[in-house]
């Protein structure tokens, strides 16, 4: 059974995440900072892929803002003994409002336009 390239990234990416997580959790400095990138390449690389589908784009960069947040606490934690959350919790609010967005605004119309028999919105 041969995996779609969007499910083969998303299976990297978890792994990318868990060592990133995991260099947090064991204190791991260099490794943990080392990983933020190729973490949130690939979440961009998924978003780039889901682009033709309007939910799954959405979700894609509502978790390259959550890794976001994510990595900037874990350099918070790291550098700046846990002080200035505040960029974090503005990448995480920014995947909260994005996911909002979608949910109120885009998610009601597509599932009118499949009620009404028309074809789905991108």
């Amino acid at each position: 059974m041969k995996l779609p390239p969007v499910r083969v990234h998303e299976n990297l990416h978890v792994i990318l995440w868990l060592f990133k997580d995991l260099s947090w959790l064991m204190e791991y400095k260099l490794l943990g900072l080392v990983m933020v990138l190729p973490t949130v390449l690939v979440a961009v690389l998924i978003a780039w892929e889901s682009r033709r589908d309007r939910s799954e784009l959405f979700h894609a960069c509502a978790v390259i803002l959550w890794i976001l947040a994510n990595s900037t606490w874990m350099i918070e934690d790291f550098f700046f003994n846990a002080q200035g959350h505040a960029i974090a919790q503005a990448f995480f609010l920014s995947g909260l409002a994005l996911l909002a967005i979608y949910y109120t605004v885009f998610w009601p119309l597509e599932r009118k336009k499949v009620q009404d028999g028309s074809p789905s919105a991108p």
